[in-house]
Protein backbone atom coordinates (compact mmCIF):
# COMPACT_ATOMS: atom_id res chain seq x y z
CA UNK A 1 0.00 0.00 0.00
CA UNK A 2 0.95 3.38 -0.94
CA UNK A 3 1.78 5.98 1.82
CA UNK A 4 1.23 9.66 1.54
CA UNK A 5 3.57 12.95 3.24
CA UNK A 6 1.03 15.43 4.39
CA UNK A 7 3.36 17.37 5.71
CA UNK A 8 3.57 19.96 2.87
CA UNK A 9 0.03 20.32 3.19
CA UNK A 10 0.20 21.04 6.74
CA UNK A 11 2.76 24.09 6.07
CA UNK A 12 -0.24 25.85 4.18
CA UNK A 13 -3.39 25.04 5.32
CA UNK A 14 -5.07 25.99 8.51
CA UNK A 15 -7.80 24.32 9.85
CA UNK A 16 -8.06 20.93 8.41
CA UNK A 17 -6.61 19.01 11.34
CA UNK A 18 -9.58 16.78 11.48
CA UNK A 19 -9.61 16.11 7.61
CA UNK A 20 -5.76 14.85 7.69
CA UNK A 21 -5.82 13.47 10.82
CA UNK A 22 -8.83 11.30 9.25
CA UNK A 23 -7.04 10.16 5.92
CA UNK A 24 -3.31 9.02 8.33
CA UNK A 25 -5.34 7.09 10.49
CA UNK A 26 -7.11 5.55 7.12
CA UNK A 27 -3.78 4.41 5.84
CA UNK A 28 -2.64 3.11 9.22
CA UNK A 29 -5.64 1.06 9.92
CA UNK A 30 -5.59 -0.55 6.05
CA UNK A 31 -3.50 -3.01 7.03
CA UNK A 32 -5.40 -4.68 10.10
CA UNK A 33 -8.71 -6.48 9.37
CA UNK A 34 -9.68 -7.93 12.70
CA UNK A 35 -12.38 -8.16 13.61
CA UNK A 36 -14.31 -7.87 10.14
CA UNK A 37 -17.21 -5.46 10.22
CA UNK A 38 -19.87 -4.12 8.45
CA UNK A 39 -20.94 -0.31 8.23
CA UNK A 40 -24.99 -0.18 7.11
CA UNK A 41 -27.32 3.12 6.44
CA UNK A 42 -30.45 1.80 7.49
CA UNK A 43 -31.91 5.67 7.33
CA UNK A 44 -31.10 8.82 6.16
CA UNK A 45 -30.29 9.50 10.01
CA UNK A 46 -29.54 5.93 11.00
CA UNK A 47 -26.57 3.51 10.59
CA UNK A 48 -25.67 0.59 12.09
CA UNK A 49 -21.68 -1.14 12.90
CA UNK A 50 -21.77 -4.56 12.98
CA UNK A 51 -18.59 -6.73 13.81
CA UNK A 52 -17.93 -10.24 13.77
CA UNK A 53 -16.13 -11.45 17.25
CA UNK A 54 -17.04 -15.07 17.37
CA UNK A 55 -15.38 -16.44 20.28
CA UNK A 56 -15.63 -13.20 22.75
CA UNK A 57 -18.87 -12.77 24.95
CA UNK A 58 -20.21 -9.11 25.96
CA UNK A 59 -18.05 -9.03 29.15
CA UNK A 60 -15.10 -9.69 27.13
CA UNK A 61 -15.92 -5.97 25.18
CA UNK A 62 -15.68 -2.67 25.54
CA UNK A 63 -17.62 0.29 23.42
CA UNK A 64 -16.20 3.69 24.13
CA UNK A 65 -17.92 6.93 22.64
CA UNK A 66 -16.22 9.95 22.29
CA UNK A 67 -16.66 12.89 20.69
CA UNK A 68 -16.39 12.26 16.99
CA UNK A 69 -15.03 8.37 17.74
CA UNK A 70 -16.47 4.98 18.74
CA UNK A 71 -13.73 2.33 19.84
CA UNK A 72 -14.30 -0.93 20.62
CA UNK A 73 -12.03 -2.92 22.40
CA UNK A 74 -12.01 -6.87 23.12
CA UNK A 75 -9.59 -8.69 25.00
CA UNK A 76 -10.24 -12.21 26.07
CA UNK A 77 -9.27 -13.88 29.08
CA UNK A 78 -8.52 -17.95 28.88
CA UNK A 79 -8.26 -19.15 32.23
CA UNK A 80 -8.74 -22.42 31.56
CA UNK A 81 -5.54 -24.29 29.45
CA UNK A 82 -7.06 -26.05 26.41
CA UNK A 83 -5.33 -28.23 24.10
CA UNK A 84 -6.49 -27.13 20.76
CA UNK A 85 -5.50 -29.49 17.47
CA UNK A 86 -6.58 -26.66 15.41
CA UNK A 87 -7.05 -23.01 16.33
CA UNK A 88 -9.26 -21.30 13.49
CA UNK A 89 -11.44 -18.65 15.98
CA UNK A 90 -8.90 -15.87 16.33
CA UNK A 91 -8.38 -15.23 20.09
CA UNK A 92 -6.26 -12.02 20.04
CA UNK A 93 -7.36 -8.84 21.74
CA UNK A 94 -8.75 -5.84 19.13
CA UNK A 95 -9.17 -2.49 19.26
CA UNK A 96 -10.97 -0.93 16.47
CA UNK A 97 -11.89 2.65 16.16
CA UNK A 98 -14.59 4.52 14.03
CA UNK A 99 -14.84 8.16 13.41
CA UNK A 100 -17.83 9.81 13.04
CA UNK A 101 -19.19 13.00 11.85
CA UNK A 102 -21.04 15.71 13.54
CA UNK A 103 -23.67 15.03 15.49
CA UNK A 104 -23.72 11.53 15.39
CA UNK A 105 -24.49 10.10 18.70
CA UNK A 106 -24.17 6.23 19.75
CA UNK A 107 -27.69 5.20 20.88
CA UNK A 108 -26.60 1.68 21.74
CA UNK A 109 -25.24 -2.11 21.38
CA UNK A 110 -26.42 -5.28 21.35
CA UNK A 111 -24.81 -8.89 20.93
CA UNK A 112 -26.06 -11.69 19.32
CA UNK A 113 -24.57 -15.17 18.48
CA UNK A 114 -21.52 -13.41 17.95
CA UNK A 115 -22.21 -9.88 15.92
CA UNK A 116 -21.63 -7.33 18.10
CA UNK A 117 -24.43 -4.44 16.64
CA UNK A 118 -23.81 -0.81 17.51
CA UNK A 119 -26.79 1.58 16.40
CA UNK A 120 -26.11 5.00 15.28
CA UNK A 121 -28.05 8.11 14.86
CA UNK A 122 -27.26 11.73 13.63
CA UNK A 123 -29.39 13.83 15.74
CA UNK A 124 -29.13 17.91 14.40
CA UNK A 125 -29.71 20.25 16.84
CA UNK A 126 -32.44 22.97 16.70
CA UNK A 127 -30.73 25.50 15.76
CA UNK A 128 -28.04 23.61 13.17
CA UNK A 129 -31.99 22.56 10.91
CA UNK A 130 -32.70 24.98 7.94
CA UNK A 131 -35.80 26.60 8.55
CA UNK A 132 -37.67 28.89 6.52
CA UNK A 133 -37.71 31.88 6.56
CA UNK A 134 -41.02 34.20 6.05
CA UNK A 135 -40.58 37.03 3.13
CA UNK A 136 -42.29 40.12 4.41
CA UNK A 137 -43.63 42.91 2.40
CA UNK A 138 -41.43 45.62 1.76
CA UNK A 139 -43.11 47.36 -0.73
CA UNK A 140 -45.90 48.38 1.43
CA UNK A 141 -43.89 49.00 3.94
CA UNK A 142 -41.84 51.44 2.35
CA UNK A 143 -44.82 52.83 1.16
CA UNK A 144 -46.12 54.09 4.93
CA UNK A 145 -43.10 55.23 5.92
CA UNK A 146 -43.22 57.62 2.88
CA UNK A 147 -46.95 58.38 3.69
CA UNK A 148 -45.92 59.39 7.00
CA UNK A 149 -43.26 61.94 6.20
CA UNK A 150 -45.81 63.45 3.84
CA UNK A 151 -48.40 63.87 6.29
CA UNK A 152 -45.81 65.35 8.81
Amino acid sequence: MRTYDFAPLWRSTIGFDRLFDLAETAQRAGDDNYPPYNIERLADDRYQISLAVAGFSPEDIVITAEQNVVTVEGSKSDQTERDFLYRGISHRAFRRQFSLAEYVQVKGAAFDNGLLTIELVREIPEAMKPRRIAIGDALAGNMRKLEAKAAA
